[in-house]
C-alpha cells in the first residue's frame, strides 16, 4: 500500500471522511474537500519548509560518510577566513573518528566533530570561506530525505522519480520557513487554487510553524505505548494565527489542524494557558484517552503501524473507528503514508 510517488495533481489524492461522532464514512477526491468542511472553518496549516539535510561527506581515512543534519545549534557568526555554524547531526558510516576529526562535503564545505553521542548523534561545525550559511550551500549540494518506507518500497519495485521532482513534491505549495526534515505530508494535498476556493467559501486559513524531525519515523518499540517518548519539535505561532484561533474558539466555528505537527502545536499552546503567540519546543505525545482542547477537525495521511501518529489519530477518532476506517482504506486499495491519500475526521453526520 505504500505509495512511492505522489499522483500527478495535488488535489486528484483520495479522501476518506470519517464521523468521529457515528463512525460513517464516506469516499470522494481531495479537491472535493470543501463538501465535508463545516462553514467557517478555520483550517491551520504547517508552512515549515524541507530542506535537503541528506549530504555525503568524507573522512580524512578516505570513507564515505552520511549526514542527516537535524536541527542548527548556533550561528558562530562571520571570521575573516568565512563562516561557522553548529548543528545536530545524524551520521551512519562515521565508525571511530573521534572529536576534533573533520568530514570534507562537496566544494570547499567541510565541518569538524565536536561531539559524539549514542544511536550515530553527532554535534557538527560547519564552516566555508566568504560570506554565506550553510542552507544556502545545502541546496546546492544536498538531497531531500525521504522517508525510509518510500525509498525502500522504490528499490523494491524499481520505481524512477525524478529527485526534482521531490524537491517540488515533497513540499507544500505554501512551505516558507526552511528548518523540516520531512514533510507534513497532510497538507501536500492542497494546490493553491483549492485554497483560495476555500476562502471565497468562507474559510479561512491560518499559519503555524513545527519543524518535523526525525522522531517522526521512529516506531514505538515499547510494550506499553505510555512508555515511549518524542523527541522535542521547535515551532512557532503568531499573533496572527493566535489571534485567528482565538477567534475561532470564541465564535465556536470549527478548527481543523492540517496533519498530526499542527495538532501537537495546538494542543501544546492548550496546556500552556490561554491561546497566545509564542515559539518553544513541545514533545507532548497524544494517546487514547486524550482531551483536545483545541482541534475540533483532522486532515491527516495514512500513517504507519506503531507509530505515534496512528496513536494521535486513534486517539483523536476512536481507536476501533480509526482501525476501522483504515481496513476500508486497505479494502479500496487507497494509497499509504507520505506520498498516499488522505483522510478528514470530523464530528456529526456527514454530507451524503
Amino acid at each position: 500500500m505504500v505509495a512511492t510517488h505522489p499522483v500527478p495533481r495535488r488535489d486528484e489524492s483520495r479522501l476518506l471522511i470519517l464521523s468521529r461522532d457515528t463512525g460513517k464514512r464516506n469516499h470522494a477526491l481531495f479537491g472535493d474537500i470543501a463538501r465535508f468542511l463545516r462553514p467557517r472553518s478555520l483550517l491551520v496549516v504547517n508552512d515549515t519548509r524541507v530542506i535537503p539535510a541528506r549530504l555525503s561527506a568524507t573522512k580524512s581515512t578516505g570513507g564515505r560518510v552520511e549526514v542527516l543534519l537535524v536541527e542548527k545549534l548556533a550561528a558562530q557568526g562571520a571570521e575573516a577566513r568565512g563562516w561557522q555554524e553548529d548543528w545536530r547531526a545524524l551520521t551512519r558510516g562515521l565508525g571511530q573518528q573521534p572529536p576534533r576529526a573533520r568530514l570534507r562535503f562537496s566544494g570547499d564545505l567541510e565541518a569538524e566533530i565536536l561531539a559524539r553521542g549514542p544511536r550515530g548523534e553527532v554535534e557538527l561545525r560547519f564552516s566555508g570561506p566568504g560570506r554565506s550559511d550553510l542552507l544556502t550551500r545545502i541546496d546546492e549540494i544536498g538531497c531531500i530525505p525521504l522517508p525510509p518506507y518510500i525509498v525502500a518500497a522504490r528499490r523494491e519495485r524499481g520505481s524512477l522519480v525524478s529527485p526534482d521532482d521531490d524537491k517540488i513534491r515533497y513540499q507544500t505549495v505554501y512551505a516558507c520557513q526552511p528548518g523540516a526534515i520531512a514533510a507534513p505530508t497532510a497538507g501536500l494535498h492542497f494546490t493553491e487554487q483549492l485554497l483560495t476556493t476555500l476562502q471565497g467559501q468562507g474559510h479561512e486559513i491560518a499559519r503555524i510553524t513545527l519543524h518535523v524531525g526525525p522522531g517522526t519515523f521512529r516506531p514505538v518499540t515499547t510494550s506499553d505505548p505510555t512508555a515511549h517518548q518524542l523527541d522535542g519539535e521547535r515551532y512557532e505561532v503568531s499573533e496572527t494565527a493566535a489571534e485567528s484561533l482565538r477567534q475561532a474558539q470564541a465564535q465556536g466555528r470549527p478548527i481543523v489542524a492540517v496533519g498530526t505537527t499542527v495538532v501537537r502545536t495546538l494542543e501544546t499552546l492548550a496546556r500552556l494557558g490561554p491561546l497566545a503567540a509564542g515559539r518553544g519546543s513541545t514533545s507532548l505525545y497524544l494517546l487514547p484517552g486524550t482531551e483536545f482542547r483545541v482541534v475540533t477537525d483532522l486532515v491527516t495521511n495514512f500513517h504507519l503501524p506503531r507509530s505515534s501518529l496512528l496513536m494521535l489519530v486513534a486517539a483523536f477518532a476512536g481507536r476501533e473507528r480509526v482501525l476501522d476506517a483504515y481496513r476500508d482504506a486497505v479494502e479500496h486499495g487507497f494509497r499509504f503514508y507520505s506520498y498516499g491519500d488522505a483522510m478528514f475526521i470530523r464530528p456529526g453526520n456527514l454530507p451524503e
